[in-house]
């Protein structure tokens, strides 16, 4: 009896051991791919995607509950510079855009012959793509385009930044999460805003605007001149343009220094054209909506302060007049509502430790962003001290009831404009933007004009107060973006590539960083990977000629 139950016991044992090592097994299968993407953007999809095509297993891991990023977060309103320029899965899901509005049952709140667009974004005749869309919208299309493929799709893993990136001479093995949950792969992308993959795998980066001199540009570093002029001569409109009236005083007192400065003004600029960490501003690209079964009011956040809207009121006193932001309709008569003039949705100055911080820190940010922006949208609509007219106007508005997960119909995404920079072997410049400098390995292109929202607010020479850091110049033509740019020096890692915070200066930066770019990009890196894979060579080793013959194949725009 008691050698039977041993038997049996023994049996059991080796049952179990077989089962937990094949059970290990098979959750290390199931976290390992040719293809890790880390960052749900729009760049992060299109490379999902484009890995999928190419025959690679690939998981995408999204540290939120929400793919899309920017583009399902509000930015509706695409920032296109020209249309020529986008080509492959970036163009696909805009033609997707325009198939998803063709389908009347996507009109809820108003008939699609009554939506105007307008501007560079309007859809012209016979044109099979469409540029303005709802944040559902966009959600709705990139799922059904990602559930065409073979994806793996992780939502809520955010990477243990401390240790959780494990590297084997000069290669990326492996990559933690908070949870403890490790995904493995061949080929790693860095697909998200704040390049934390690329930081955590120990691949140089920059933050901040870096001086004029540096790469011998001119709308690089700080810009207080109200007009400074391109490489090629062209008039940028930096400080005329997102700034105060004439006359604002920025003294809690008016009038008296010794009563100290009003929240969020530095006494002076720093150096023109001289290099500093201040990140140009962040806001939440709002998606509003006026129709009255849609609408949520603007309600005052808790803790508001009137002190932090001063600068807003003192601004009408002065003589501003209008509501200070820019309202683009989307369909079903919503918005995709941006920053404009001198004191409006970006919270200038707040965003400086963004980059660096940690996830509590950025939490914290991102939620101080957005209670002034609620606090701003409540004060238009409802202060004495804004002008009759403008609190009409805008309480005729509110967040739109069926967007967005939070009960309040504000959205999770922040517009990160900018954050790290990857420094590498190219740096795209200002050289690149204006055709004076041409890479050799074009991998997509850039065509909007190079631009950067404010930085700060200082104290003129006058007494007054103004907004720095706004740089509005146009390209004359779309510009190729380097291969190299996207690839981290051979020495630092020979098997990640970062699309989004590639190697670029702030102002180039601020030309390439639109999010059909962004796609563009994307694709493009999740092709170099898989001809990687298929050559057994590293990402810096590609010859340029097969990268090149692939892209063209599927579509991208190279010149």
């Amino acid at each position: 009896m008691k050698q039977t139950v041993g038997i049996v016991f023994l049996i059991t044992t080796i049952t179990l051991l077989i089962f937990g090592h094949q059970l290990l097994h098979a959750q290390k299968k199931e976290n390992s791919a040719d293809v890790v993407i880390y960052g749900g953007t729009s760049a992060g999809i299109a490379a999902a995607i484009q890995s999928s095509r190419m025959g690679k297993s690939v998981i995408l891991i999204e540290p939120t509950n929400r793919i899309g990023g920017l583009t399902t977060g509000g930015l509706g309103q695409t920032d296109i510079g020209n249309k020529v320029a986008i080509g492959g899965i970036s163009r696909e899901f805009y033609k997707n855009i325009k198939g998803y509005y063709d389908d009347p049952k996507n009109w809820k709140w108003q008939k699609k012959s009554e939506y105007l667009d307008g501007g560079q974004t309007r859809t012209e005749k016979g044109e099979n793509s469409m540029w303005t869309f709802e944040p559902s919208a966009a959600l709705s299309v990139y799922q059904n385009m990602i559930s065409k493929e073979d994806i793996t799709l992780v939502y809520n893993e955010r990477l243990n930044r401390e240790d959780g990136v494990k590297k084997t001479k000069g290669k990326i093995v492996s990559i933690q999460m908070e949870s403890g949950k490790v995904y493995s792969g061949s080929i790693f992308i860095d697909a998200t805003y704040e390049g934390d993959l690329m930081a955590s795998g120990g691949v140089t980066y920059t933050y901040g605007r870096e001086s004029n001199d540096q790469y011998g540009e001119t709308l690089n570093g700080v810009q207080a001149n109200i007009k400074n002029t391109s490489l090629l001569g062209v008039v940028s409109r930096n400080g005329f343009n997102h700034n105060f009236v004439q006359g604002v005083d920025p003294y809690v007192k008016k009038g008296s220094p010794k009563s100290g400065l009003l929240p969020h003004i530095n006494e002076k600029p720093g150096l023109e054209g001289s290099n500093d960490k201040r990140i140009q501003a962040y806001c939440f690209r709002m998606c509003l909506t006026d129709h009255p079964e849609n609408r949520i009011p603007f309600t005052k956040p808790e803790g508001y302060d009137e002190i932090h809207y001063e600068l807003l009121f003192r601004n009408y006193e002065a003589g501003f007049q209008g509501v200070p932001w820019i309202n683009s309709n989307m369909p079903n008569r919503k918005t995709d509502t941006n920053n404009r003039n001198g004191f409006s949705t970006d919270f200038i100055g707040q965003n400086y430790n963004y980059p660096e911080a940690s996830y509590k820190e950025r939490e914290k940010i991102v939620e101080e962003h957005r209670n002034y922006q609620m606090g701003l949208m409540w004060t238009l609509a409802n202060h004495p001290r804004i002008p009759e007219e403008v609190r009409k106007e805008v309480s005729r508005w509110g967040t739109s009831n069926d967007e967005f997960e939070r009960p309040d119909g504000w959205q999770r995404q922040l517009y990160i404009r900018e954050a790290r920079r990857m420094v590498s072997d190219y740096v795209m410049t200002q050289h690149n933007c204006e055709g004076i400098h041409v890479p050799n390995d074009p991998i997509g292109l850039g065509a909007y004009g190079m631009d950067s929202h404010n930085t700060q607010r200082y104290v003129d020479a006058n007494g007054f107060v103004q907004n720095e850091g706004n740089v509005e110049c146009k390209v004359k033509a779309p510009y190729p973006i380097s291969y190299k740019s996207i690839v981290p020096k051979k020495e630092e890692c020979t098997n990640l590539l970062v699309p989004v915070c590639l190697s670029a200066t702030h102002i180039a930066f601020g030309s390439i960083r639109m999010e059909p770019v962004f796609m563009v990009l994307g694709q493009s890196a999740a092709t170099a990977a898989s001809l990687a894979i298929d050559m057994g060579t590293t990402i810096q080793e590609i010859p340029y000629r097969e990268l090149q013959k692939e892209l063209l194949k599927d579509g991208q725009r190279l010149k």
